[in-house]
């Protein structure tokens, strides 16, 4: 008799877009068909969870979703501690303080786990990805809206880093002088955008020393186009899973407590 496929439900709220899967659990893959609206103007709460409701309708439709409920994690760009989050990067100041697990777990009828995006990819990464066994320290860096980050030492992830808010120049975050966005609005080419990188990258091999650096978000399929250009010793790998990392980790971690 065939194994029974665990199942779960990964959602990545971005500044620009949401998305989600279900995912396989045991293999660390997304199935059937990804999910994505725009993430809302602004990204207030009523409309964030609104999309929310309606792209895990739309994964629950799925004939391979099935019939029986399933974990569903979430990931957001922000620190999350309990199921509040105590900033908001990319999305409105009106979610801090905010209860968003409740608020999506009322929303969605169910419980619900909810983290910062790139510590869900950080996971991910660890359990099925590039640092899966490694021993010592791994920086995972996303390269999205804005930059996110998540520390792993012996497999083990330390949540909410968020060192893309490291200043640059005592005033400005590098994720606001050098994140994919930015790239994308002042039509940077890949040399003078690396340039605006390569400091922020030593500044983090100085900090933390890691082993690698995995480079993840949307941007990463382009890694072979930009990566050769930042200057660090430290090694630079392209994340596994790529820009299915947060939706895999999210849900990951929402099987974690599920019964």
């Amino acid at each position: 008799m065939a194994k029974h496929r665990r199942l779960g439900i990964g959602i990545d709220i971005g500044g620009t877009g949401i998305k989600g899967a279900l995912v396989d659990l045991d293999r660390g893959k997304v199935i059937g068909d990804r999910m994505k609206v725009p993430t809302p103007t602004g990204a207030p709460i009523t409309p964030v969870r609104d999309a929310v409701v309606e792209v895990v309708d739309r994964i629950r439709a799925q004939e391979k979703a099935g019939t029986d409920p399933l974990p569903i994690g979430m990931c957001m760009p922000a620190i999350v501690t309990h199921g509040i989050a105590r900033s908001a990067a990319n999305i409105d100041q009106e979610w801090i303080g905010f209860n968003a697990r409740d608020l999506f777990s009322k929303a969605l009828e169910q419980p619900v786990s909810l983290v910062n995006d790139a510590d869900a990819a950080g996971f991910a990464e660890v359990r099925f990805g590039e640092a899966k066994g490694h021993a010592g320290s791994v920086l995972v860096v996303t390269l999205g809206t804005g930059i996110g980050s998540a520390l792993i030492h012996n497999g083990r992830l330390f949540p909410n880093t968020e060192l893309g808010h490291i200043e640059l120049d005592g005033h400005t975050d590098y994720e606001r002088f050098a994140s994919a966005k930015v790239r994308e609005r002042e039509d940077l080419d890949f040399p003078t955008w690396t340039a605006r990188l390569t400091p922020f990258f030593r500044k983090l091999d100085l900090l933390f020393a890691p082993d690698m650096f995995i480079i993840s978000g949307g941007i990463s399929k382009r890694a072979d186009e930009f990566l050769h250009l930042i200057e660090v010793d430290t090694p630079l790998i392209v994340a596994k899973l790529k820009n299915n990392a947060g939706i895999v980790g999210a849900a990951l971690l929402a099987s974690e407590s599920w019964d």
